[in-house]
């Protein structure tokens, strides 16, 4: 029994296909069947059951995946660390998070986390949605990511670092901008630009409309909350997002925009998530714990 083989069972365990692995490792599908195997024979037990469409743990394969990737965690980080101290390096950190996350909360941590830490290496890796960001954490490929909190995630830690209520954004001309406030009676006739369908942000607006009563039209889909922005901007239609840091205009009587408040929307929570947070290397923990002071202020 290897490292090796401890880390290709856990990956044919979360992508539930020996080829999926093979083509990601660029090796065969028998070599892959072969660091399995090696495993079975040194605990006696099978380890994988066949599905018409891949493999799938057994009862007691669940029990050393899990053990398997708690384990390989700590090791991936000390390998990481063992190899910075061996080149000279002062360590780096490396962040998940959507395309436009760095500018609304976390600029400001960067800027002082470069001055505190001039010789640590800041990482930035762009997802379309949490699920990605869980993904890449649990692959060992980023340490920290900066999402929608949502249902709990098996193997991912969350924390939620800031409730963002939720405002729509209309042109200045829009019948709807003199509002004080929508209520959800206003919100049946608006022209709806929609997030992605495997996004938090969708399924909490999905929700949340759903339990008001409320069905909203669509024909624009974006990406991302700043995207949806500028499309309202435009005139394209009607963008219900977060009342984000640095594009908060809430009430703001100048400008193409207006941000009107949506009280009836229960708040967005966003923070982090990692895969333990006692294992997190000192200079992750830094970066993290700067971005939630700055977002607490």
């Amino acid at each position: 029994m290897t490292f090796d083989d401890l880390r290709i069972f856990v990956a044919v365990c979360r992508a539930g296909s020996l080829s999926a692995v093979a083509r990601e490792l660029s090796c065969t599908q028998s070599a892959v069947s072969q660091h399995v195997k090696r495993l079975e024979r040194a605990t006696e037990v099978r380890l994988l059951g066949r599905r018409p469409r891949g493999v799938v743990p057994t009862p007691e394969g669940r029990v050393l995946q899990k053990a398997a990737a708690e384990g390989m965690t700590g090791l991936d980080l000390a390998l990481r660390r063992l190899g910075e101290l061996a080149r000279g390096e002062a360590g780096s950190v490396r962040v998940t998070t959507g395309a436009t996350s760095v500018r609304h909360f976390m600029s400001e941590a960067v800027v002082t986390f470069r001055e505190e830490h001039p010789g640590a290496v800041l990482e930035f890796r762009t997802e379309t949605s949490s699920g990605s960001c869980f993904e890449a954490l649990a692959e060992g490929a980023v340490d920290l990511a900066w999402v929608t909190i949502g249902r709990p995630v098996r193997g991912i830690e969350q924390r939620p670092v800031v409730q963002l209520p939720w405002v729509l954004a209309v042109r200045a001309d829009d019948p709807l901008a003199s509002r004080a406030r929508i209520t959800p009676a206003d919100l049946s006739g608006i022209r709806h630009i929609r997030f992605p369908e495997n996004s938090s942000s969708r399924t909490h607006v999905d929700t949340a409309m759903l339990r008001l009563g409320v069905h909203l039209t669509s024909d624009t889909a974006v990406a991302d909350w700043d995207t949806a922005i500028l499309l309202a901007g435009l005139g394209v239609g009607h963008a219900v997002v977060p009342d984000l840091p640095g594009q908060s205009l809430t009430g703001a009587p100048a400008g193409p925009l207006r941000f009107l408040p949506l009280p009836d929307l229960p708040p967005l929570a966003v923070g982090w998530a990692v895969r333990r947070w006692e294992a997190l290397t000192p200079l992750a923990r830094a970066f993290a714990d700067l971005v939630g002071h700055r977002r607490a202020d």
